[in-house]
């Protein structure tokens, strides 16, 4: 039995640098039917588009609102990828360590 195996996260944490904001997701099922993680406070999710990899965005269009900071959607896995991502919020933009717990 190959115990490298885990199972997939149910959780994880996006923490803002500059002040230590804290938003936690969880993971749920969007109104396509396909997996992603919902906000725990507000309906804004992080989901798996089909060319862009890992986003955070709305599942019905391509707008992008957060995304990894160093990697391309082709190295996107079956989850989020764990390290650094970067919004943008209107004219600003945020730095946060995505953590799975």
């Amino acid at each position: 039995m190959d115990t490298n195996l885990r199972p997939a996260p149910r959780a994880f944490e996006l923490r803002r640098q500059s002040d230590d904001l804290v938003y936690r997701f969880e993971r749920c099922t969007g109104p396509s039917g396909h997996a992603g993680f919902k906000r725990t406070d507000g309906d804004h999710w992080i989901i798996r588009h089909e060319l862009l990899g890992w986003i955070a965005g709305d599942w019905g269009s391509d707008e992008v609102f957060g995304r990894p900071w160093d990697l391309l959607a082709v190295q996107s896995g079956e989850v989020p990828p764990e390290g650094i991502w970067v919004s943008r919020k209107g004219p600003k933009s945020y730095v946060y360590e995505l953590v799975y717990l």
